[in-house]
């Protein structure tokens, strides 16, 4: 039977030409099309890299931000604590005045309560041992009935601002 004329037929050397194209024509296009999706892959991964970079960044100045804004009081409460001490040895002196003395006591206690809701905390060292991290020692003294490194009194208050030291406590020492 012959082919209509309409149709052309191919040898088996041009199907193979055509099924499997030779590298002299697909590999430039291939190799092309290679390295763009390499860049493509390069140039995503650099933008993730990038999207977090910024995240991180945003990140630590938001931080960064909120720290400076919690703790921006504390030098100004640093600088009252002098006056808490001269109302507290104020408060310690004996006086006839019931009048005076009440009054020291109000203003010492809206002082102490106003820096108190700003972030200062008191230290408690009554009872306590002996930590240079938070105690500065003024005095040593040999007991025998107190435990060795206890606190045995208090010259100076100190104070702590939102958890972070702001002054250590002047304390006297036991030891043994």
């Amino acid at each position: 039977m012959e082919q209509p004329q309409d149709e052309v037929s191919l040898s088996g050397e041009a199907e193979t030409q055509l099924a499997d194209p030779t590298p002299e024509t697909a590999d430039p296009v291939a190799a092309e099309r290679d390295a763009l999706a390499q860049e493509k892959a390069e140039l995503q991964s650099l933008l993730l890299r990038r999207q977090a970079d910024h995240e991180n960044f945003r990140r630590r100045v938001e931080k960064e931000r909120i720290e400076h804004a919690e703790y921006a009081a504390m030098d100004a409460v640093k600088a009252f604590l002098p006056i808490l001490d001269d109302f507290e040895r104020a408060l310690q002196a004996e006086t006839s005045d019931k009048d005076y003395a009440r009054g020291i006591e109000l203003i010492y206690q809206r002082t102490l309560e106003t820096l108190k809701k700003l972030g200062l905390e008191p230290m408690v060292t009554e009872g306590a041992k002996f930590d240079p991290n938070f105690h500065h020692a003024i005095e040593m003294v040999n007991s025998e009935e107190a435990e060795d490194q206890a606190i045995l009194g208090e010259f100076q208050r100190g104070y702590n601002f939102k958890g972070k030291l702001l002054r250590p406590a002047l304390v006297r020492v036991a030891v043994r």
